[in-house]
């Protein structure tokens, strides 16, 4: 399984038989290893955006603990948009990347506020939402809506570049979306980009990681040590307990200039407070 397609690499329109044969390799991959997951058993378009906000850059195990900790604390908009803020990244605290907490809540902020609780119905209309991008849009119109649009994503990509660009590389996204489009399943989408992600995921496993070989593809900076890393450690350390700066230093081991300067980058963004010399949670 997974060995590539011996598609005409230059055709932009495939044939009915290169269609028949992919989709057939795809199904066939779904229906011995298809994955079971607790976003695929909804179609509320508030649990599909919490499940595609946790899932950028973060692997699917880590998220599915954090996916039921989050709905059972914030299962609706409503009750996120009321939320203190941080409330919301105690929970999210373990995932990385907290901005996407303090995003998501301004989404659900935005969609109780603008649009009665109810998302919109169109692509154009969610990507208007407070911190949604094309991908994310692209996201709810198929798994929350099954309507048929064409998005591309980590493990999307893969599949494509894998069977479509066997022998080329800085491949561009552009030049993939004419085949994303042409095999879409426009009567089941929903169920066909699950088993697009996990084929996807499947390929990278096991024959290396073909999103190398697009003009995308960025080599992920180290963590260790990064600023990525020191903002988690603090923000973890408030999740505990009220600190002060010389607290915090000697309790993450941090020199004291570099934590003061991420300290002032959070409190920019809102995701920390200073009250009375102590360093807190919003």
């Amino acid at each position: 399984m997974g060995g590539g397609l011996k598609f005409r690499m230059t055709a932009k329109k495939l044939t009915k038989e290169d269609i028949q044969k992919f989709r057939r390799v795809v199904r066939e991959h779904f229906k011995k290893h298809g994955r079971k997951l607790p976003w695929r058993e909804t179609t509320d378009p508030y649990h599909i955006l919490v499940s595609e906000v946790m899932l950028q850059q973060t692997q699917v195990e880590r998220v599915i603990p954090k996916y039921l900790a989050f709905l059972k604390a914030f299962p609706t908009s409503q009750a996120l948009s009321k939320a203190p803020l941080g409330d919301v990244l105690r929970i999210w605290s373990g995932l990385g990347y907290n901005r996407r907490a303090q995003l998501l809540q301004k989404c659900a902020q935005d969609i109780i506020k603008n649009h009665k609780g109810a998302f919109p119905r169109t692509q154009k209309e969610l990507e208007k939402l407070s911190g949604i991008g094309p991908y994310t849009a692209g996201a709810l119109m198929t798994f929350a809506f099954d309507t048929p649009v064409v998005i591309i994503e980590t493990n999307i990509r893969a599949v494509y570049l894998h069977h479509f660009y066997t022998d080329k590389k800085d491949i561009s996204d552009k030049a993939l979306l004419s085949f994303i489009e042409q095999t879409l399943d426009t009567k089941h989408p929903r169920l066909w980009y699950n088993m697009l992600m996990d084929y996807g995921s499947y390929i990278k496993q096991t024959h290396g990681n073909p999103n190398r070989k697009s003009a995308h593809y960025v080599v992920q900076k180290k963590f260790e040590g990064s600023n990525r890393q020191v903002r988690g450690k603090i923000l973890r350390a408030l999740t505990e307990s009220l600190c002060t700066t010389v607290t915090l230093a000697k309790k993450l081991a941090l020199k004291k200039e570099v934590l003061e300067e991420q300290l002032q980058n959070l409190k920019k963004e809102g995701l920390v407070v200073c009250e009375k010399g102590k360093w807190q949670l919003p």
